[in-house]
């Protein structure tokens, strides 16, 4: 008998040693929860110790709350269902409480335990999955960061795309006049400094051209020139467009977007139509201006950037800030360096070079033989007033070229404004001797031919030195080809 007792006092501390040295922790429960064994590795992860939990209720000493702190109710504890059913329940998210108050995440299996058949406890079998759960979570962070640099580098590729059709398209700062040479002056000067510049001009004048060359001129031109067009930005939308949304942020948020200040850090920020944002939202642009940070739409975090900025209006900011549609300390934060950009009108010295270079853009797009201007063109295109400026320019130059298929040519008279229009003064047809003209070429050099001996004669179509006289003429067949061509003098 005696035997036997040494027999199962050495099997007993054989288990406990067995135990003692498992690497996961282990609790042992009677059938009321209340615990009945605690090895080593259970002491070493939650910091309880063994008179700690012996005949205490388990849940109620290291389960009692979820991570979040919420209360979490026995009845719903998978450890005690184990008790009740029966059943093999295995948890892999939740947290047990360190002895120091803290969470310490875990996964852990709860086994019912039977003798003779009936249910006389569970042993609690659990491991410490920190080390996984940071990794979890590293990974998280870091996958939403890839996803935020890819959202970044895809909008950057658009807008280098945008720059690339832009720089195709304008390029050049083209012009030799005086009043375009002192704006390129002033470019030059402001450039390099950190200033904030206001770009003021009629539309159409390339505001925008002005500030890419500031911005290429820059110690920033290796980084994104990022436009925003204020004009065209909802109210609603305004805060997400330019500071960006966390995911659920809204309606419709159904992920992390990166807002425009974030995308033009450590570049410039272009402000196109500046005059355009509400006035309510001028605060907000203000603020996010002058401290240089900002939070997106549904998040808690500040975001610091260093930007650039470079703002253009059509309109007299100076005049909106009296009439209280602008504000005046956003208006002063933004015109530190204030560059007017003069209409065409005012620089005809730059309507040839202009148009020469948009009409050689234009045939190589169309994919056609260059077309010429003539000294009859060029002073047709500098009697127009120009309202739309060099984008109307170019746009008359593109609608020239088009209506001149066909032709070698570029029918000019067609593309302009009627009101525009001297059919005194035609186009006029390059041509060479011993070149073959098309019948259209030779009509239109009729027309020229017969608008220019109107114009010597004074409009007069009969008698001495007049046009008919000039042309060797009758007057009625002058009359009927004047007629013919629609060529009528023009009285101012």
């Amino acid at each position: 008998m005696k035997h036997s007792h040494t027999d199962l006092d050495s099997l007993r501390n054989r288990h406990q040693l067995i135990l003692g040295a498992a690497g996961e922790g282990i609790y042992g429960l009677d059938c009321e929860g209340r615990a009945t064994f605690a090895n080593a590795a259970a002491t070493r992860i939650l910091g309880w110790t063994e008179s700690d939990v012996i005949g205490v209720p388990l849940h109620d000493l290291h389960h009692h709350s979820h991570r979040d702190g919420r209360h979490y109710p026995k009845e719903d504890c998978p450890i005690y269902a184990a008790l009740k059913d029966g059943e093999v329940h295995h948890v892999s998210n939740e947290v047990f409480w360190h002895s120091d108050g803290y969470p310490v995440p875990v996964e852990y299996t709860s086994t019912p335990i039977r003798e003779g058949g009936e249910l006389r406890g569970a042993v609690v079998v659990f491991r410490d999955i920190s080390a996984r759960v940071q990794a979890d979570q590293q990974r998280e962070r870091d996958y939403r960061e890839i996803q935020s640099l890819k959202e970044q580098l895809e909008l950057e590729r658009d807008y280098l795309r945008e720059e690339i059709s832009i720089t195709t398209n304008f390029g050049e700062i083209i012009g030799e006049s005086q009043a375009l040479k002192r704006t390129l002056s002033q470019i030059e000067a402001v450039a390099r400094t950190q200033a904030s510049v206001l770009i003021l001009g009629e539309s159409g004048v390339g505001k925008e051209m002005i500030a890419r060359a500031v911005h290429q001129h820059s110690d920033r031109a290796e980084r994104s020139l990022v436009k925003v067009n204020c004009a065209s930005i909802p109210k609603d939308l305004f805060e997400s467009e330019f500071f960006g949304h966390i995911k659920g942020a809204f309606t419709g948020a159904h992920r992390d977007r990166v807002g425009r200040m974030q995308l033009a850090n450590r570049g410039t920020l272009f402000l196109d139509e500046v005059g355009e944002i509400p006035l309510p939202l001028q605060g907000k642009l203000l603020r996010a201006l002058q401290e240089s940070e900002f939070e997106r739409v549904g998040d808690e975090t500040t975001a610091k950037v260093d930007v650039r900025v470079i703002a253009a209006s059509n309109r007299d900011l100076a005049d909106e800030v009296k009439k209280g549609r602008f504000r005046e300390d956003l208006y002063y934060r933004l015109s530190v360096f204030p560059v007017a950009v003069p209409p065409l009108r005012e620089r005809t010295a730059d309507i040839a070079p202009l148009a020469m270079h948009f009409l050689n853009l234009v045939c190589q797009q169309l994919g056609r033989e260059p077309l010429k201007l003539s000294r009859s063109h060029i002073e047709q295109l500098k009697l127009h007033t120009w309202p739309g400026n060099i984008r109307e320019l170019k746009n008359v130059i593109e609608r020239a070229a088009i209506l001149s298929a066909g032709s070698r040519t570029l029918r000019l008279d067609l593309a302009l404004p009627a009101s525009s229009v001297n059919p005194g003064a035609s186009v006029e047809p390059e041509w060479q001797e011993g070149e073959i003209l098309t019948d259209s070429d030779f009509r239109l050099l009729e027309k020229t031919n017969l608008a220019n001996a109107m114009r010597r004669a004074g409009w007069k179509i009969s008698g001495p030195n007049g046009a008919a006289e000039l042309l060797g003429l009758k007057p009625s067949t002058l009359a009927y080809r004047l007629a013919q061509y629609g060529i009528k003098r023009i009285r101012a």
